[in-house]
């Protein structure tokens, strides 16, 4: 807490700004935006890398949130005065961070697998810059950020390590979405006890519940495309590029957002709509791709 304190003395609406575009490198939709882009328009092995270590590890974090159930700071300790934009955002348990969770499995896995030593230090160094800047604006521990970094770092290595070109074979098509969704349904179990139980609020269970249902969506996209559909990211053109990625974003917000004002919103329906818009980026959008956007030779 001493050294929240001691960044809080050194605040200035200046710093403010800028810290504060740093941390939103962490927001999952610039994770959701950065995936899209590189799946549909530059490496699908590699979006499949970042997905996977930011799939395992986010819901492991979001686990670990509602099962330890640690108060943000300025909780236990009163005296401590976060930054009041960020602290209207930090809705949920302190540990681990999510934002920093975020960015390590983000910039971590491109930075794992791009060859060029000026990029690859960025993204190194970017998940340590919003682990810093959720310290600044007061929102975590020190420990709630140290912990992020190694849980998603180890998920970084992981996934490397299976998606590495003498690791890749039929059995990892089947096996990994398998397991992926298999950790899933353990943790939707375990937020549904902790709720039946009065554990947790209803909206630490929707929070577990949208990851989890992206989770799965992803898990099932990744399979179903990886076998039948092989969609490739080529393009007639870069503006052929653009207007794809432009058609796919848009029917991402839509299911984000759109359904809503149509459907509603509740649990089953929100992890619902969470699911379907993984599917779609992964699997339906590919098939447009494949008919309308894919170079044929």
């Amino acid at each position: 807490m001493e050294l929240l304190k001691l960044l809080e003395n050194i605040r200035s609406p200046f710093l403010d700004s800028i810290i504060g575009i740093i941390t939103s490198l962490g927001e999952e939709t610039v994770a959701v935006v950065v995936i899209c882009m590189i799946y549909w328009c530059i490496s699908k092995r590699t979006a499949y890398i970042i997905g996977v270590a930011f799939f395992l590890s986010g819901i492991t974090v979001q686990c670990m949130k509602i099962c330890l159930r640690i108060n943000r700071p300025w909780v236990i300790e009163p005296s401590l005065n976060p930054v009041p934009s960020a602290m209207e955002r930090a809705t949920g348990y302190s540990f681990p961070s999510g934002h920093t969770q975020a960015s390590t499995a983000l910039y971590g896995s491109l930075g794992a697998v791009i060859r060029l030593r000026a990029i690859k230090v960025a993204c190194f160094l970017i998940p340590f810059l919003v682990a810093f800047s959720r310290l600044y604006l007061g929102v975590h521990t020190i420990l709630d950020v140290a912990a992020s970094l190694a849980i998603s770092y180890l998920a970084v290595f992981i996934t490397v390590r299976l998606f590495s070109k003498n690791s890749v074979s039929k059995k990892l098509d089947f096996l990994l979405p398998l397991i992926m969704i298999l950790y899933t349904v353990v943790a939707i179990i375990i937020a549904a006890v902790l709720f039946s139980n009065g554990i947790i609020e209803e909206r630490y269970l929707s929070d577990c519940l949208k990851a989890s249902g992206a989770g799965i969506g992803f898990a099932v996209g990744m399979y179903v495309e990886r076998k039948y559909i092989q969609f490739s990211t080529n393009a007639k053109s870069i503006l052929w590029q653009v207007v794809k990625f432009v058609c796919g974003l848009s029917g991402v917000l839509f299911i984000q957002e759109g359904l809503k004002l149509i459907v509603g919103t509740g649990l089953v329906i929100d992890a619902a709509r969470y699911c379907l818009m993984i599917l779609w980026a992964i699997a339906f959008f590919p098939l447009i791709i494949k008919r309308f956007f894919e170079v044929r030779e």
